[in-house]
C-alpha cells in the first residue's frame, strides 16, 4: 500500500476569495451571494437561461457566464437589480455589530 502524506490544514477566514489573496474579497463575496441567490430562483422558476435573459435585461450568453462563477463584471448594485427584475425584494440592512469583527453578507 502506498502511504498518503497527511495535508496541511490552514483555518478559513469565511471567505474563500480572501483566503485566496483577492483584492476586494469582500466585494466577491457578497457578488457570489447575489448570484447564487439568482441561480436559486431561476431554478425554483424553471425558467430558461434565454427566458432569465429577457427578464434581466443582458443576453444568454451572459447569464451563462454568471451562473459558471464569472461575474465580475457586474457591480454589486447590478446584480441586486437583477433580483428584483426577478420578482424579489432586495432589503440592506445596517446594524451595530454584535461580536467580533462587522461583517458584510447576503442572508
Amino acid at each position: 500500500m502506498l502511504k498518503r502524506k497527511a495535508l496541511k490544514r490552514e483555518p478559513s477566514t469565511g471567505n474563500v476569495f480572501a483566503d485566496l489573496g483577492l483584492a476586494d474579497a469582500d466585494e466577491h463575496l457578497i457578488k457570489a451571494g447575489l448570484v447564487v441567490k439568482i441561480d436559486r430562483i431561476i431554478r425554483q422558476r424553471q425558467l430558461t437561461q434565454a427566458a432569465t435573459a429577457q427578464l434581466i435585461g443582458v443576453d444568454q450568453p451572459k447569464v451563462s457566464a454568471m451562473l459558471a462563477g464569472q461575474f465580475r463584471g457586474y457591480s454589486v448594485e447590478r446584480l441586486m437589480r437583477f433580483l428584483v427584475a426577478l420578482g424579489h425584494d432586495v432589503e440592506i440592512v445596517v446594524k451595530p455589530r454584535k461580536r467580533g469583527v462587522a461583517e458584510l453578507r447576503v442572508a
